[in-house]
């Protein structure tokens, strides 16, 4: 019979980033638990705020009985003529604890040997909480953990209390200087003090009594509609984003929201200046009308329901209203100077170490920028000449200084105050574009070629410089910067080679770079393919396939995406697998041995041969325009109309013929269609679901 199962983690408060992989990481480790120690397990639920992490779980109030068998030595070395056992068979069952005579003789594969069957009676279900509990909570994972006092735990807060019960009743156990019990506690200022628990239901509704909504569901919940209604009656809608709600919703126990407003003159400052004081500083819903323009008002979440609810609004007014201040003061301020005094600023500003300044950056994203434009957007070369040169001015800023979450958007502010070309602002804003995983991309081409030509360098550069990511340790983000670069090319339909783009940032890193310069080519082009792959996989493209595709091609990505597409359609069809197999058996021939030397239709003795030598010369020239035109569903056709000849050849000819030169001749013949296979995919690597 299944019973509850109750743990309650109380510490101070944990960041809000860090409790959802906590939730997950509580319900993964329990679920491996149970099942190492035979425990039936139900359901499970994990809940959390920022003083408490919570797990529920329905459990089989023991263990399952284990039942084993453990086989010993042959029966013909356990025992001697007269049917006496042996030092083996003694050793064996004084090693097992049981009596010689408890052995049993089993028959087996190889034969009859010993064997001894134990049972071993499940034991209590609370009794292996008391052990396993200690451990899990230990094991939970964090970004970051402390130590506290002269306590070897660490966690990611300190731990204050710690609620245990199995059906009602404690788990007992210590962790460090820590006893479970059965209290919990409420909300730290309206609630503070500690009452008893029997249960999941009189958990929830006591914690809901003592001011937590400790479901982040239900508290989640609360805070859209209570935002929505503070909006509604502040004259707009919220303007929430999901990461923001998520954030919110982990920052508090109690959510009430409360409206608040300020002066219409801010308005006047870039609406991403608002928007970022509100939402990446203050926590703040923004509110807008129904044409999305910004309100001069907010939607706060507090933590605590007030007596005076006016005093908390007039609170974050006034906060709100010195960020802005600020900000204004800031708009001011950068005016004063010219983006170009700023670009010489960047001098002073170190990139990295190795790689220099921001200013040696920005003279190579121009020059490579102007370089990928003349391929790719030979109209907008002056267009992207001028926005890499002006791209990181707002570096310089105080308010990029104050936001650095607003660089780009700045840059483009001030270049239009400026009187800068719109096209120029456009790029100062777009080149960092995307920011982050589902982001905008760039939507003209003077944007995305200094964007590439931005990332670019930063790939090259700290390859070369051997900053080199490892694990989860990625400080200058190139793993983001590698796949925004394949975004962008794939977004825009570029076909340029990556190996040529890589090339010229190494020339334009002389002097900078300490590693060769094949090494750090080797390195990218490895790196880029690793998160094509990565991307490609999460598409839905199977692994085999992806793999087989870029085994031929992965430095124009347009094309090896177009052969990815191809092949997966054309891995559905009746053909594929007859097709496959037919390569593979040409390709297992060859493994080996020499066929690098000439056909010569001459030395045909079979027509089979000569017949897969007409067809292959036949469809050869059709199935290279295919390939130069990227029409690669065409070229797996083609490829398809070799299968009954070269299956015909199999049948008829012997390849390795006792006349060498016949044999040789063979072997030429299937290097050149394993040549013609091989310009398109690596069938090799693919699985025809015959191989078994």
């Amino acid at each position: 019979m299944k019973k509850g199962m109750l743990l309650e983690i109380g510490t101070e408060e944990i960041p809000s980033g860090f409790i959802p992989r906590a939730l997950q990481g509580m319900q993964e480790i329990l679920q491996k638990e149970m099942e190492l120690q035979r425990v039936e397990c139900g359901e499970i639920k994990v809940m959390g705020a920022p003083r408490r992490l919570t797990l529920f779980a329905e459990l089989e109030e023991q263990q399952l009985p284990l039942e084993q068998q453990r086989i010993g030595p042959p029966k013909a070395v356990a025992f001697d003529p007269q049917g006496k056992p042996t030092k083996a068979a003694l050793g064996f069952a004084q090693k097992e604890g049981v009596r010689v005579e408890a052995l049993e003789v089993i028959e087996t594969e190889k034969g009859e040997y010993l064997c001894v069957r134990k049972h071993e009676q499940g034991r209590e279900t609370c009794a292996i909480l008391a052990e396993a509990l200690p451990r899990l909570i230990t094991a939970i994972p964090f970004a970051k953990s402390m130590r506290w006092s002269d306590l070897e735990l660490r966690f990611a807060r300190p731990i204050h209390w710690i609620l245990a019960l199995f059906d009602n009743e404690v788990i007992p156990f210590t962790l460090e200087n820590i006893k479970s019990n059965h209290f919990t506690r409420g909300h730290r200022f309206l609630c503070p003090d500690p009452f008893a628990i029997k249960g999941l239901k009189d958990y929830l509704e006591g914690l809901r009594k003592a001011c937590v909504i400790v479901d982040p569901e239900e508290r989640r919940e609360m805070i859209r509609k209570g935002v929505q209604e503070a909006a509604q009656q502040a004259g707009g809608k919220p303007l929430e984003t999901k990461d923001l709600l998520e954030e919110i919703t982990y920052l508090v126990e109690y959510p009430v929201a409360v409206s608040g407003n300020f002066a219409k003159e801010y308005l006047d400052l870039p609406r991403e200046v608002l928007i970022t004081a509100m939402q990446q500083h203050q926590r703040y819903i923004p509110v807008v009308n129904k044409k999305g323009d910004l309100l001069p008002c907010f939607v706060a979440v507090s933590n605590i329901k007030a007596r005076a609810m006016e005093v908390v609004k007039k609170g974050n007014e006034r906060v709100l209203r010195a960020r802005l201040a600020d900000a204004r003061f800031f708009f001011q301020e950068d005016q004063k100077r010219t983006l170009e005094e700023r670009v010489e600023k960047l001098k002073g500003v170190i990139f990295q170490a190795k790689l220099g300044t921001s200013y040696e950056k920005v003279m190579r994203i121009q020059a490579l920028a102007v370089k990928l434009a003349g391929e790719l957007a030979p109209d907008d070369t002056k267009v992207v000449a001028r926005g890499a040169f002006l791209c990181k001015a707002d570096l310089t800023t105080e308010m990029v200084g104050e936001f650095p979450q607003l660089q780009g958007v700045m840059g483009r502010e001030y270049a239009l105050l400026a009187g800068e070309d719109p096209a120029v602002a456009q790029v100062i804003f777009e080149h960092y574009l995307p920011r982050f995983a589902g982001d905008e991309l760039p939507s003209s081409s003077a944007g995305a070629v200094v964007g590439i030509a931005d990332k670019m360098d930063t790939v090259v550069g700290c390859f070369g410089a051997g900053l080199i990511p490892t694990g989860t340790s990625d400080p200058f983000a190139l793993r983001r910067q590698t796949l925004g670069i394949i975004n962008i090319i794939l977004g825009k339909g570029y076909c340029l080679s990556l190996r040529r783009i890589i090339e010229m940032g190494i020339d334009l890193l002389q002097g900078k770079i300490e590693r060769p310069p094949q090494e750090v080519r080797g390195d990218c082009l490895a790196f880029f393919r690793g998160r094509f792959v990565n991307l490609l996989n999460a598409q839905g493209y199977p692994v085999d396939l992806v793999e087989a595709v870029l085994a031929v091609q992965c430095d124009d990505l347009m094309d090896a995406q177009a052969r990815v597409e191809a092949v997966a359609r054309f891995r559905v069809t009746p053909e594929f697998t007859p097709v496959a197999v037919a390569f593979k058996r040409v390709a297992n021939i060859l493994k080996g041995v020499d066929h690098q030397g000439q056909v010569d239709p001459a030395r045909f003795e079979a027509p089979e041969e000569r017949d897969l030598h007409d067809r292959y010369r036949a469809i050869e020239e059709r199935f290279s325009a295919a390939i130069k035109k990227g029409d690669y569903e065409k070229a797996l056709a083609e490829l398809a109309k070799l299968r009954l000849p070269v299956d015909a050849f199999f049948d008829h000819c012997m390849v390795m013929a006792e006349d060498k030169k016949v044999q040789a001749n063979r072997l030429a013949l299937l290097g050149e269609i394993a040549g013609l296979f091989s310009q398109l995919v690596d069938f090799s690597r693919l699985g025809t679901g015959e191989e078994g």
